[in-house]
């Protein structure tokens, strides 16, 4: 079940970047291993200051925690006993949501696309910023009519301003001409994003489908 956010993410990218990366992942790994695909959850938890990242919708983490609940709870009634939630959004207060359902018998396991190892394949960031080298690379790949790289601006940040973001202690800075952008979309190329892509995909193939399923809830 891949589990998107609708997130503001600059004028180049759109409103729907993680829901569209965790939608296609899901559609080649249930595609490879024929397994079931449950249809897209939309939104998520997103920053609470929305009014200044024009687009953006989120859920509170607690409505956001319940529908997955019931979901999950749905599909467990039909005889489900394993579901795999795919996100590829990095906000901790909405991984947190996903990484606390309590299913009555069936195995969850959690997979954060980011979680992948691609530092190395990138060439100006340390690692993926919201917005920046690495997802703009990736939807360059994947939905190359749906970039605006000609809207696209830099902004560079500390790491350490960043993971406060990331961990919901902040809100991401507002910058008047990039919006939501964090990074170095410039360095962006569809050729890199086939790169990133393929290394989250086997990241997730190994992790998840190829090696023993023996705990509740896995990350990459």
């Amino acid at each position: 079940m891949p589990i998107g956010a609708l997130d503001q993410h600059g004028p180049h990218l759109p409103l729907g970047t993680n829901v569209l990366i965790a939608r296609r992942l899901a559609l080649d790994l249930s595609t490879e291993f024929r397994v079931l695909r449950a249809p897209t959850f939309y939104y998520g938890v997103s920053i609470e200051t929305k009014e200044l990242y024009a687009g953006t919708t989120t859920l509170r983490q607690k409505t956001f925690h319940l529908a997955l609940n019931d979901i999950l709870a749905g599909w467990e009634t039909h005889g489900v006993e394993e579901l795999i939630l795919i996100t590829a959004h990095r906000y901790e207060p909405h991984i947190q949501a996903i990484a606390t359902l309590y299913p009555t018998g069936a195995t969850i396991r959690v997979v954060q696309a980011w979680d992948a190892p691609i530092d190395d394949l990138l060439e100006v960031q340390e690692t993926a910023l919201r917005a920046g080298e690495a997802e703009t690379s990736v939807l360059l790949h994947l939905y190359p009519d749906l970039v605006r790289l000609e809207r696209a601006t830099d902004h560079p940040i500390e790491m350490k301003e960043f993971q406060r973001y990331l961990d919901g202690r902040s809100d991401p800075p507002l910058i008047e001409a990039g919006g939501g952008t964090i990074g170095w979309p410039s360095a962006a190329s569809a050729e890199k994003g086939a790169a990133i892509y393929s290394r989250i995909l086997d990241s997730i193939r190994r992790s998840i489908f190829l090696e023993p399923r023996d705990s509740y809830s896995d990350s990459l």
